[in-house]
């Protein structure tokens, strides 16, 4: 039955029937007696139905290397297959005793005489099970095939146990018949023991023999009239008193009234942690897991003489004891079976709920625990088992136990063998079977394993390489067994057998368990590495002992840190002892000394025969003669025992030995400062913990040690840490941006993209260790792609953009000590990878699972959900999730996590940017507004601002606990994932839309109304619903997830302002009158006006908290379409926040979706079907993303592109421009028309064309205005003016406006001074007919800030800093960086002209704050030319260094970005050749110079490139002078003709650009 689809049970059945779903009804309908263990007896038929092929196609899963991926696939083609086998039995009145691996048994009980009767009937169920199920392909080509064994008689029902935990098993002869039988049956045969064929009525079958006395094989049934097998199926059904009586349901058992005696009968046969999980109310799809579990294989074989009541008696023994040792380690024993020789106890550690860190040693621990109990308790001899052992010592018990089979024909053994095998590895722990009947059972390759093991290594306890590895025992415990071969498993890999603890009797040099590297720096230690040296210059000094211990958690570098302080203190001359302990040496008194001395006297690691002389050699002259024979036992010498020794007891000799030590460290420190390291102290024996202490104070010696947080120390170690000369020292977890350099230095790169950084921080939170396994997983799981930093790859494809895209981010990374020829890489992931679903690597997802099952069930099923969520989550979502569950026991349980730091609140700020430092006079008036109208604001709004702020600190949460999300995640089964997933998605897909301050709509305008009928005609999404909800959010997701309102406008406003008549009634004719405007409606008090302390704009919140995980779990569930469409909408509101990169990561996602285009147009295909309209976007998103990427021929191509496919083409040649722009001027008005008030369906439809029409367009004439070419600025000004046309077809009076804003800019590049003018003057016409929305606003912002550039050219310099200062505002309220920077830009060159430096510096000080985070390479480099300016002609003010000015232009320059900046460049490298003529470092002028000359003619007559060409004659002029000096040595000679050219071209440009004219 598939996991999560068949497999769910009513979620009204009560506990009873949960219970009894689980179990048989041979225990639901017992009569319980008192005696243990119980023995009752019954006549019965058994079917049992071997699945063959299932541990081949498990090996052959196990192949693959992809563990959970594997284990899902098998465990849901396992539970298909297995519940339909399970409903058909049931069908025919048969109870499933159990379903123990790939074996299914099940058992008609009746009285003698009715059994010729129920083997027909189970017969004929066989002969049905094998036509419908005999054979089942799968797709990994291992079919799936059953062998049916029967057999009838008398069966014994036994239950062992106790009154907390009791098992069910059915033994006799018939068990083992019926297990022969399918030992001797062959694929798709059925098989009848020989009692079953004595029993039946033979004339119903044809048969054949296979062994007399044994065995027979059916063929199939003879249908003789007048029989008939219904007649015969009701006849039986009397005999089955337990068979359903209703259709509703297979099995009567389910529908049993409420019994508490009968409920707690059930729970002794449930294990405990599935008990939790019923009592809980989990649904049945929601307990299944995928998990690493330890299995402990019990096999103990009996002899065939043994008595039944006897043999019952012996397994309940072994029962009692295997299940107290297996508890007491962490484990539980999960079922007990018989098979033809004996009986089988299966033990797992590590099941949900018992998740231990050191589970493979407790489970070795506990096999050999079992193994002596057995042999020693369960068999009698007639000889002392004990002397024999003693005799055979020091042979291991196995080996004993061979030797042992000599005396075979004296002893009467009552257990023949006792076999143990233990594997460790990922397994499906779950529920299988039917809704009526199912199983909670591990299914995985390391169950077949850990059977095979057993009839491989008889006798031993063996165990796997993973378990050898995991447990971190001593190797000295463990035998290396030789390879054999085991059926169905093609690598078995290494064998061990486990010997037991046992001293070992050498010693071994124990290093530190990490070694410096001195490649990798040690990060953010500083504070750490001075206590050290603290306590290194009081010891020195004062001539005291210092001692100096580092406390952390696991993995947060603490062995890296005494690595680097190892090196340091030899680095000065000091000797150091190194040692690494272990857990296992707490058990050994005084070991740490031992060893420590042991190092000292340097015999750890010289050979025994040589150890005595060397430490006589050590000892002369410091210690007595008579005295070395102390150092016998403890260092396995044997110096001659002196007469002064052995008159000394035990307590005189211990102490005798610490004085020598005293003496010895006393003398040695003397010649040399001495220094003990010690990693992991917390595993140092309370002996050496004392001794330390009085060493401490007696000797001048340096101790550091390490401790890890979370274990707890004994009371020796306690009393050390209150000395006066320790200190404690914690070990925190690493800053952010020291995480990602560790990151860098791990992988070899300068600098990782922004998804890998988010992967790493969201599953690191600071901690080393996990940044170094994720990092060396990435590199192993090769999903990342490494290109030079300094190769500019050009291309002109969009497949191959993944390089630039990076490298369009980087500024500032790069080491301190690189060098000039030192090549830099940069890494950038996969396109077909999606990090969010890499699984973690085994270790790390360990240490994840055990934190986990810390929790308790409730915790653990709610971070289980939230992690399907991600890595922060809103409460309504969650309780979405979480069946049955109310708000109060959701935020008891939350409250619960979040005080033990599992989870905490959102912390993102929500709050509005902090107050801008530009405080100027020309918007007093604006402050004083905004005080009055938030008093009012407060008086009258029913929510206030800070209140609405204050709500995702009590509904968003994020996890607290690093690894946890996504090991909880990948606990999941696959279908249960999906269906998670599934509920998020109709969960968020309303909720998908801009927030209630940008009026809701689509961040792609109208983009639901233009795919609409394309999607609901197609009906491939299971989800999605496109239609005009309104799409506008009541209040913002960040304050409380609510559906969108119908009751609000789509992208139109219905309800303009009051005032609104009145306003626009006034025609703005200059720009004193536009501003005084903007002014008085800025200043107005009306709460509803106000249109700078509305709610400030959330897309951000909404693209993060709902875009970005709703294309997650798209992806997830499958819905590549909605995905697509959703991927969209977060790149253009990625692209709306000025956030280029995740612009380009959302597209490239979309990309790999639609999959690799074809070289033929023709045969293109996309693996996901998309509308013209949705390509049409993905083109225009991607062609803007590539123009701030600066790849200028892939934009144009592609916006071209998104113009065709909106039925807009736009021309190639010269001849087409020219028709096209005759079009264009004369015939443009007929296709005007004005949408209506309340605009249709299709309406909407064709105002989403026309949307993209005009950004493509848009994004055309900027593309083409960076060619200063004739050609280029023909196919610029046509596509102007095919935006011009279309904005006014749109009819937005505030697109219209940022059109002729559009438009006067551009005139004003091309030298254009009337036409400049008159576009300016049309935009502020215009824009008094434009509303106050934002979008408005946003064209006003626009207006004004054209204003202020212009003002600027113009020279009206005061002007422009007013209107600079007021666009300013309005950009920081509305949250658009871009629009902000370019803002900054221009009152930073007005004020800079103004010769107001202070005001300069104030500015670039908002820009840096801006710009420092966004990683925005054009924008970083208008803000170093501006500081470069400063620097210059600044009066020495300073904001940034030049080093870093510099810097960032040389690793920088080369990016296709800043190629495609020609003004900007030309400005950057003529102030860099002026700074180094200062010096009069002339090479390095004429570096730049040359640099500055190639790009002059590709400036235009734009503010950047005027300012650029004025740096740049200061440079010519220089090059005049200077030039008779002779100090340019590759500068060819100036004419004075080439300078006179420059100053006409620069008068030319002073046309639309005066400012620097005048000046």
């Amino acid at each position: 039955m598939a996991i999560g689809e068949r497999l769910a049970a009513p979620p009204l059945w009560p506990v009873e029937a949960r219970l009894a779903a689980l179990l048989p009804d041979l225990l639901v309908f017992r009569k319980p007696r008192r005696s243990q263990p119980e023995l009752a007896t019954a006549q019965g038929v058994l079917l049992g139905v071997h699945v063959t092929g299932f541990t081949a196609l498990m090996d052959r899963f196990s192949l693959t290397c992809k563990s959970e991926h594997d284990m899902d696939k098998l465990a849901h083609i396992f539970s298909y297959y297995i519940s339909d086998i399970v409903e058909h039995v049931l069908c025919f009145g048969g109870d499933i005793l159990n379903i123990t691996g790939n074996v299914l048994l099940a058992l008609w009980t009746v009285k003698q005489n009715q059994l010729s009767d129920i083997i027909t009937l189970v017969a004929k169920c066989s002969l049905e099970i094998q036509e419908k199920f005999g054979i089942y392909h799968t797709r990994e080509g291992q079919d799936l095939q059953l062998k049916i064994g029967l057999s009838a008689g008398r069966i014994s029902q036994v239950i062992v146990g106790d009154e907390q935990r009791q098992y069910l098993l059915v033994i006799g002869r018939n068990v083992d018949d019926v297990q022969v039988a399918q030992r001797l049956a062959q694929a798709n045969e059925i098989v009848l023991s020989w009692n079953c064929w004595k029993l039946c009525e033979q004339y119903m079958f044809e048969v054949e023999i296979m062994r007399e006395d044994e065995a027979v094989k059916l063929r199939d049934m003879r249908i003789i009239d007048p029989f008939d097998f219904d007649e015969h199926f009701d006849k039986c059904l009397d005999y089955l008193p337990h068979y359903r009586t209703s259709a509703d349901t297979l099995r009567t058992a389910l529908e049993l009234d409420p019994d508490s005696t009968l409920e707690q009968t059930l729970r002794k046969h449930i294990m405990k942690n599935l008990l939790k999980k019923i009592d809980e109310g989990q649904p049945m799809e929601y307990i299944s897991e995928f998990r690493t579990v330890t299995m402990v294989l019990v096999s103990l074989e009996f002899h065939k003489t043994a008595w039944m009541s006897h043999l019952c008696h012996l397994i309940q023994e072994a029962a009692l004891y295997i299940s107290t040792v297996i508890e007491k380690g962490g484990g539980q024993l999960s079922r007990i079976f018989m098979f033809e020789k004996g009986c089988m106890f299966l033990c797992v550690f590590g099941l949900p709920g018992d998740k231990k860190p050191d589970e493979c040693a407790h489970a070795l621990e506990s096999s050999f625990s079992i193994f002596s109990f057995c042999w020693e308790n369960l068999a009698e001899t007639k000889f002392n088992l004990k002397l024999i052992y003693a005799s055979l010592y020091p042979l291991s018990p196995s080996t004993y136990l061979i030797r042992h089979m000599k005396f075979s024909h004296q002893v009467n053994f009552h257990i023949k063998l006792v076999s143990i095998s233990i594997t460790n590895g990922p397994v499906f722990c779950g529920v299988i079977g039917a809704v009526a009947r199912h199983e909670y059972t591990v299914i995985g390759p390391k169950v077949s394993l850990v059977a095979r093991m057993i009839t491989a290594y008889p006798g031993l306890v063996s165990c796997d390489e993973v378990t050898y590895l995991r447990s971190m025992l001593p190797a000295y415990n463990f035998k290396k067994l030789p390879e054999k071969m085991m059926k169905n498993i093609s690598n078995p890999g290494k064998m061990y057998e486990y010997l037991g603890h046992r001293r070992c009797i050498m010693f071994g040099r124990r290093h530190l368990a990490r070694e410096r590297n001195k490649n990798h720096p040690l990060l953010d230690r500083e504070k750490e590495l001075e206590a050290f040296q603290m306590a290194q210059r009081e010891c020195l000094h004062q001539k005291k002992g210092q001692a100096v211990l580092y406390e952390g958690g696991k993995g947060y570098g603490k062995s890296q840190l005494l690595a680097e302080i190892n090196f340091l203190a030899q680095k000065e001359g000091h000797r150091v002892l190194p040692l690494k302990l272990k857990e296992a040496d707490f058990k050994q008194c005084f070991y740490a000394i031992q060893t420590l001395m042991a190092i000292f006297f340097e015999i750890d690691a010289c050979p025994a025969y040589y150890r005595q002389e060397c430490l006589h050699k050590q000892l002369r002259g410091m210690v007595e003669e008579p005295l070395h024979c102390l150092f016998n036992d403890l260092f396995f010498v044997k110096f001659p025992l002196s007469f002064k020794v052995s008159h000394m007891d035990d307590l005189t000799r211990q102490k005798k030995v610490k004085a020598c030590f005293f003496q010895v460290l006393q003398e040695a420190v003397r010649e040399t400062p001495l220094i003990f390291l010690i990693d992991e102290a917390q595993y140092m024996d309370a002996a050496s913990w004392e001794f330390l202490e009085t060493l401490l104070s007696t000797v001048p010696i340096i101790m550091v040690m390490t401790l890890t947080s979370t274990f707890t120390l004994c009371g020796c170690a306690q009393h050390f840490l209150q000395s006066s000369q320790a200190v404690l020292v914690p070990i925190l977890k690493l800053a952010t941006t020291s995480l990602l350099r560790m990151a860098c230095w791990e992988l070899g790169v300068v600098s990782i993209p922004q998804e890998l950084q988010i992967y790493l921080l969201h599953r690191c939170f600071g901690n080393p260790l996990y940044c170094e396994v994720l990092c060396q997983d990435l590199l192993s799981k090769d999903v990342l792609l490494f290109h030079d930093l300094q190769k500019e790859e050009k291309n002109s494809k969009w497949e191959t953009l993944s390089a630039n895209a990076m490298k369009s981010t980087i500024y500032g990374i790069l080491p301190a000590g690189s060098e000039e020829d030192q090549e830099l890489y940069i890494c950038t992931v996969k396109d077909d990878v999606n990090l969010d679903t890499v699984l973690l690597p085994p270790l790390l997802k360990e240490i994840a699972v055990n934190q986990l099952d810390q929790l308790s069930l409730e915790e653990q099923l709610l971070v289980k959900c939230a992690a399907v969520i991600g890595h922060s989550f809103h409460i309504d979502l969650l309780q979405h999730l979480l069946p049955g569950w109310n708000k109060n026991k959701l935020l008891q349980v939350l409250r619960a996590l979040v005080d033990i730091h599992v989870l905490c609140w959102f912390s993102k700020s929500q709050e509005l940017p902090a107050e801008s430092i530009l405080v100027p006079s020309s918007i007093k008036i604006i402050e004083q507004t905004k005080e009055q109208k938030k008093k009012k604001s407060d008086a009258d709004s029913p929510l206030s601002l800070q209140e609405e702020l204050s709500l995702p600190q009590t509904e968003m949460l994020e996890f607290g606990v690093p690894l946890l999300r996504e090991a909880a995640w990948e606990l999941w089964p696959k279908a249960q994932q999906i269906a998670l997933h599934l509920e998020c998605a109709c969960f968020l897909q309303d909720l998908a839309c801009r927030c209630q301050s940008c009026h809701g709509g689509d961040f792609v305008p109208f983009h639901r109304f233009a795919i609409c009928s394309a999607k609901s005609c197609s009906g491939i999404s299971r989800f999605c619903s496109y239609k005009d909800t309104g799409s506008v959010l009541t209040q913002v997701i960040t304050d409380k997830l609510q559906l969108p309102s119908p009751q609000d406008s789509f992208q139109f406003q219905t309800k303009p302002f009051r005032s609104q008549e009145a306003f626009t009634s006034e025609h703005c004719r200059t720009e004193e009158e536009f501003l005084d405007q903007v002014n008085r409606k800025l200043a107005q008090t009306s709460p509803e006006k106000d249109m700078l302390t509305t709610k400030p704009c959330h897309c951000e919140e909404i693209l993060q908290l709902v875009l970005s995980p709703l294309t997650q779990h798209c992806l997830v569930i499958g819905e590549t379409t909605c995905a697509f469409y959703y991927l969209l909408e977060a790149a253009a509101a990625s692209l709306d926040l000025s956030d280029n990169y995740m612009a380009f990561f959302y597209l490239r996602k979309a990309s790999s979706l639609l999959g690799q285009p074809s070289a033929f147009s023709f045969l293109k295909k996309h693996k996901v079907k998309i509308c013209q309209f949705e390509e049409a976007i993905f083109c225009c998103l991607r062609s803007e993303v590539c123009f701030n990427m600066g790849q200028i021929t892939l934009a144009k191509k592609l916006a071209r592109q998104a113009l065709r496919l909106l039925k807009r083409n736009f021309p190639w040649t010269w001849f087409g421009v020219f028709f096209q722009t005759f079009l264009e001027k004369y015939w443009p008005s007929c296709s005007l028309s004005q949408p209506p008030n309340n605009p249709s369906e299709n309406s909407k439809k064709k105002l989403a064309v026309l949307q993209q029409r005009v950004h493509c367009l848009s994004l055309l004439w900027q593309l083409y205005n960076l060619d200063n070419t004739a050609s280029s600025r023909r196919f610029a000004c046509l596509a102007t003016l095919m935006q011009k046309n279309s904005a006014e077809e749109f009819a937005n009076e505030a697109q219209v406006v940022s059109t002729y804003v559009a438009l006067s800019q551009f005139s004003q590049n091309m030298g254009d001074r009337d036409k400049w003018l008159q576009c300016e003057q049309m935009a502020i016409q215009k824009s008094s007919l434009c509303w106050f929305s934002r979008e408005g606003l946003l064209a006003t912002a626009q207006l004004m800030q054209a204003l202020a550039y212009t003002k600027l050219c113009l020279g009206h310099l005061d002007f422009s800093i007013k209107l600079g200062f007021q666009a300013h505002e309005i950009c920081r309220h509305l949250k658009k960086p871009a629009l902000e920077n370019l803002v900054l830009s221009v009152l930073f060159r007005s004020a800079f002209l103004k010769k107001k430096f202070d005001l300069c510096v104030r500015v670039l000080e908002s820009q840096w704050a801006l710009i420092s985070q966004g990683r925005d390479v054009l924008g970083l480099a208008c803000f170093y030319s501006a500081c470069l300016d400063l620097l210059l002609y600044g009066k020495g003010l300073l904001c940034r260094p030049f080093g870093e000015c510099l810097h960032f232009i040389q690793h920088c320059e080369h990016s296709c970005i800043l190629n495609s900046q020609s003004n900007v460049m030309l400005g950057v490298h003529s102030s860099l050749a002026m700074w180094f003529a200062q010096d009069s470092q002339w090479n390095l002028f004429e570096h730049h110079f040359s640099k500055a000359r190639q790009l002059v003619k590709r400036t235009n007559a734009s503010l950047f490139g005027s300012h650029g060409f004025v740096r740049f004659l200061e440079c010519h002029v220089l090059v005049l002078q200077k030039m008779p000096e002779g100090v340019f040595m590759h500068t060819p000679p100036e004419t004075r003709s080439q300078t006179l050219k420059y100053c006409e071209e620069f008068f030319s440009r002073c046309v639309t650009c005066p400012v620097y004219h005048r000046i």
